[in-house]
């Protein structure tokens, strides 16, 4: 499945959104995580498409973002998980 398959329900479900309470700030988050992916990797909206891995690491930065949602940081800690499959794809390294 490519982050173009990937819904606003398909998000919701996953972060655990069970309310009907306005989502727009879903939206938002949304599209911050896809310039997130596309500036990190330097892939085009039609490489991320076929990069099925990519679609976790989506979900992931979206649940990140939506339950994280203060400035600060309590460790420097990166999801491993989520750094390597974004190392994997990434076509702008200096």
């Amino acid at each position: 499945m490519g982050i173009s398959q990937i819904t606003k329900q398909n998000i919701k479900d996953y972060i655990r959104m069970d309310y009907d309470d306005d989502d727009s700030d879903l939206d938002i988050i949304m599209l911050a995580v896809k310039a997130y992916i596309k500036g990190y990797t330097g892939l085009t909206d039609e490489d991320m498409n076929t990069k099925d891995d990519l679609s976790i690491v989506y979900m992931v930065l979206c649940n990140e973002l939506y339950s994280q949602r203060q400035y600060t940081v309590d460790n420097n800690k990166v999801n491993v998980v989520v750094k390597t499959i974004l190392d994997m794809h990434s076509v702008n390294l200096l």
